[in-house]
């Protein structure tokens, strides 16, 4: 385990930038966190989950499948190496779950190609809102830093993550293995309670159609939960052409917007907001626990926090359980 302390950081993370592409959170001028670039703003471990999905660092909102200029496919980069700090323990389970879904059956190259380059940093500790604790992540990841109120304790779980801290000094500190253990939760969540039995009700079909056209009713289609959420994989196949390129991107697609399942004759499978609204959360507590055997929200809040009308899947899951448990 190493130290690293506050007046560090800048050249350590200097040292990286010369080998890898950084992905850190930063503090945008309006205030918001997001994991990118020095260059687009401040450094701010500080405060918790990011804005956005951290997943998009593999899974951007748009990415470029091909390119054909008169005739010729494109020869296609390799993607410089990642180094991405600023997941959480929820966000490391998110990323776990989406390995799984983009090797299941067709391998996505595209996904893997940014995956496997990268490295992976947590941040754990008395980082979080208002200095809230984030429980250690363990694993899953190739460094942890823990923030132990004065400084960050650096820990390598793989050999990639070994390397990139060797020339950190040592932390001796006689507390650092109690501290950690003291700061691993030993107790379910209080939301993981209300998730997992809002699961069990939705696959014992407890829930009615009426309960989902009034959610539904509620329902803007701003599609922020989706463009939140580290676990959704849904996306579109465009072609752009212009006189002598044709380019084919893949963008994030939504399944609450209309057009999500219609078909070309003009079918439409989830045709009201209702039906659309409770796929999302019904694929996530029941099909998702089905077919992988385990459900797809990881409790990392930020469909409940960017939802303008309050349909987040957590809060929906409350509803379940007090209306039908």
């Amino acid at each position: 385990m190493k130290l690293l302390t506050p007046e560090l950081l800048d050249a350590f993370f200097a040292t990286l930038s010369q080998r890898w592409e950084l992905r850190l959170p930063i503090l945008l001028p309006d205030g918001t966190r997001i994991i990118g670039s020095l260059i687009d703003g401040r450094l701010a471990l500080h405060g918790g989950a990011v804005s956005g999905k951290p997943t998009a660092a593999f899974f951007p909102q748009q990415s470029t499948l091909l390119s054909v200029t008169d005739g010729t496919v494109e020869e296609t980069p390799s993607p410089p190496p990642l180094f991405i700090v600023g997941f959480t323990p929820s966000d490391l389970a998110s990323l776990r779950f989406i390995d799984r879904f983009f090797a299941d059956g067709w391998r996505d190259d595209l996904y893997f190609t940014l995956r496997e380059n990268a490295a992976i940093a947590a941040l754990s500790g008395y980082c979080g809102l208002g200095g809230a604790l984030i429980p250690l992540a363990g694993g899953d990841c190739d460094l942890e830093f823990f923030w132990d109120r004065s400084s960050w304790l650096v820990i390598a779980y793989s050999e990639t993550g070994k390397k990139l801290i060797e020339d950190l000094p040592d932390a001796a500190r006689t507390e650092v293995v109690e501290l950690l253990r003291q700061t691993t939760p030993s107790l379910p969540d209080e939301n993981e309670t209300v998730i997992r039995a809002a699961s069990l009700l939705l696959r014992a079909d407890r829930v009615p159609d009426s309960f989902w056209a009034e959610i539904g009713d509620r329902c803007i289609a701003c599609t922020g939960c989706n463009l939140a959420c580290p676990t959704c994989t849904c996306f579109g196949v465009q072609d752009w052409r212009s006189a002598n390129k044709t380019e084919r991107s893949r963008m994030w697609d939504s399944c609450q917007l209309d057009g999500f399942m219609r078909e070309a004759g003009g079918h439409n499978p989830l045709g009201s907001e209702a039906e659309r609204t409770r796929r999302r959360i019904h694929h996530k507590l029941a099909a998702d626990p089905q077919k992988w055997g385990e459900i797809s929200c990881f409790l990392c809040g930020r469909c409940d926090a960017v939802c303008p009308t309050g349909i987040g899947i957590l809060a929906v899951a409350g509803e379940i359980v007090a209306r039908f448990a």
